[in-house]
């Protein structure tokens, strides 16, 4: 009985010790830090074409209005049409180039990226279906990922615990 009661203790410690590893972020700013992340989808578009729509256009300018003065240092996006006239309006009114990237990019790989070559800076990603879930749960996002037009969640990543998540429509 004592066995029994030993091994059923160690497997109730093992399934704790995996809770809690799972609990911890995944990815943090480096050292003295703290980066923000923005990530929001493209906007509308075509189901055919793939361009934006006049309400894309719309909110491209309006996705100006509502993170133009946050001080973002980069701006990140995947080699589609649609996530390049999202972001061009607000690459324009900051000044700074897109840094484009592969249409189908590795998401480990741009998170690294972002924490490591923008550390302590802001930084907007502007993504699509198939890429925003993975990066935002790869930052230590919970709970349902920036799918929605129009969605923008702010991820500030320090250097240990968990990520500020700020959820936010535009």
């Amino acid at each position: 009985m004592q066995t029994l009661n030993r091994l059923i203790a160690l497997c109730i410690a093992i399934a704790i010790s995996g809770v809690l590893v799972s609990c911890t972020a995944r990815v943090h700013s480096k050292p003295g830090t703290e980066t923000t992340i923005i990530l929001t989808r493209h906007a509308e578009r075509t189901i055919i074409t793939k361009i934006l729509t006049d309400r894309g256009r719309a909110r491209a300018k309006e996705l100006v209005k509502t993170v133009g003065d946050m001080k973002i240092t980069a701006i990140y996006s995947p080699d589609l049409v649609r996530n390049l006239d999202t972001v061009r309006p607000l690459a324009k009114h900051l000044g700074i180039d897109i840094t484009v990237v592969s249409s189908k990019p590795e998401v480990d790989e741009i998170v690294e990226t972002m924490l490591t070559r923008h550390a302590g800076e802001i930084v907007l990603w502007v993504g699509n279906t198939a890429n925003l879930s993975g990066i935002y749960y790869a930052l230590g996002g919970e709970g349902e990922a920036p799918d929605n037009f129009g969605d923008l969640f702010i991820l500030k990543i320090k250097d240990q615990g968990f990520p500020e998540v700020i959820k936010k429509k535009y």
